[in-house]
């Protein structure tokens, strides 16, 4: 059957505007409608993701549509049959100009990757969510939210003006880059960075001082841009989804689980503060700055690759040096930080088995922390890494360049002029034209089980680390040279 084979002159008038209404049931779920326009075929096959970009785990979203119907555009019912796991052939065989589908989605559990409805509060990941046709995802989309009455709505898509709760989007790669709070929210004091204006949208936020965070909130989002020097968004949201689980980056939002519980101690602020400055600096760490592999997607099948320890790895080390830079923590947090990164690491029987290239690339199966005894987490040993290769590129150049040199490369050469993500190769080129030297020995600890020689690395700043009853510390030493004090100083400036 040919599929899609469209005249070019029909492309105007092929649209998808779908229709999405929470419904408050005991088995709560997320009725859809879809009006698909300009498609001139007997039989169109419709998909729906098996996950979900930023999270690299197969989510079988199909399972949980019910109730699919099709009609054409005189009212008539289509058939149709499943296509495989995630697919659905819709036959129209008279051609007419229009199909509609609805169907509705089981929506029970509060995660960012996931769909959930209660009584007050709603949040949709759209990949799981909205059918795509099969190898259009490049067609642009009208979504109409109907919420709850008395509900708000927040989301990173583009409004349409004078239409409420009417959103566009270019294509459907933004559509599931781009989920929908809704019901009883609360939003905070809003600021501007570099012009931009920034928003905290959340549900059932606790008792805490909302001014001083989104204060504390607006540094982290600076200090974040002074390191790439570019903020690539018109505006940016928060989505604090409540007491969930986890947090996903998008390209002009993020969702969050989050209520400001733990924002009356210092310990419990700095962990939220790592967490939101995690999930933003990501925008710029894998959204734009990506792996080749990121983009296009291949959303029935999930996309592969070995450099998640630089993508999910390299951010946890940016949030340490964002909070600190923003004058957020202290030099001894994010010492810290990567002083429990390195006793985690070399706690796992599995870093005897498994780098972080590997590790990255088998999230798939053995999950993002690592699976029994012979895998790793890219989270516990990125980081580490992200901080090695930054110490060795401010010694190689006397501490003229550093990490961030080799991140505003790679988001001018490859997201501003390539207009794509870098390969392995590439990154590495990058990394040692930055450091003016080979990096052979840097990369086999990502790409082998070698041992990092942390001491060598460290030392570059003037610091020592030790081992003591199998716990890790990293300590300064008594006496510095000049370069090891001006490295120490910057780095941790």
């Amino acid at each position: 059957m040919c599929l899609f084979f469209l005249a070019s002159n029909l492309a105007s008038a092929q649209e998808m505007t779908y229709t999405v209404s929470p419904v408050l049931s005991d088995t709560p779920y997320f009725h859809i409608e879809l009006s698909c326009g300009g498609f001139s075929a007997d039989s169109l096959q419709f998909s729906i993701p098996e996950w979900t970009p930023g999270y690299y785990q197969l989510m079988d979203y199909a399972s949980a549509v019910r109730n699919l119907h099709a009609t054409d555009a005189n009212g008539n019912t289509l058939s149709w049959k499943k296509a495989g796991k995630n697919g659905w052939w819709i036959y129209n065989k008279s051609v007419t100009p229009i199909v509609h589908l609805q169907y509705d989605v089981l929506s029970t559990k509060l995660f960012v990757a996931s769909n959930h409805l209660e009584a007050d509060q709603a949040f949709i990941s759209p990949a799981g969510m909205f059918m795509h046709l099969k190898a259009r995802v490049e067609q642009p989309v009208t979504l109409v939210v109907k919420p709850v009455s008395g509900w708000n709505v927040a989301t990173g898509l583009t409004p349409v003006p004078d239409k409420q709760y009417t959103y566009i989007a270019p294509d459907f790669d933004v559509l599931y880059d781009s989920p929908i709070l809704m019901g009883k929210l609360e939003t905070f004091p809003s600021f501007e960075v570099q012009g931009k204006p920034h928003h905290f949208v959340a549900y059932r936020p606790r008792e805490f001082d909302r001014a001083a965070f989104m204060k504390d909130l607006q540094k982290i989002i600076s200090t974040a841009a002074d390191i790439i020097g570019d903020i690539p968004y018109d505006n940016y949201t928060f989505l604090g989804i409540g007491p969930g689980m986890g947090g996903i980056e998008h390209l002009n939002s993020t969702a969050v689980s989050f209520t400001g519980n733990n924002l009356n101690n210092r310990e419990g602020k700095i962990g939220t503060y790592n967490f939101l400055a995690h999930e933003y600096f990501h925008h710029y760490n894998v959204k734009r700055i990506r792996p080749i592999e990121l983009g296009p997607f291949d959303y029935d099948h999930g996309s592969k690759t070995r450099l998640l320890w630089i993508s999910e790895g390299f951010t946890v080390y940016y949030e340490y040096i964002i909070l600190r830079r923003a004058g957020l923590t202290t030099q001894d947090d994010v010492l810290k930080g990567l002083q429990d990164n390195i006793h985690s690491y070399e706690s796992k029987p599995g870093r005897l088995i498994q780098s972080a290239a590997a590790a990255s690339y088998n999230t798939w199966s053995d999950g993002p922390f690592g699976s029994g005894d012979s895998s790793i987490s890219y989270y516990e040993k990125g980081p580490v890494l992200g901080a090695l290769l930054d110490l060795k590129i401010r010694h190689e150049t006397r501490n003229k360049r550093s990490l961030d040199d080799v991140m505003r490369a790679l988001y001018r050469e490859y997201y501003q002029d390539k207009k794509r993500g870098f390969t392995e190769a590439e990154f590495k080129a990058v990394a040692e034209r930055i450091a003016g030297v080979s990096l052979t020995e840097y990369f086999e600890y990502a790409n082998t089980v070698k041992m990092p020689d942390y001491k060598k690395y460290f030392g570059y700043a003037g610091l020592d680390v030790t081992v003591k009853d199998g716990s890790f510390a990293i300590t300064r030493k008594k006496s510095r040279n000049a370069l090891q004090e001006s490295i120490l100083k910057d780095w941790l400036r």
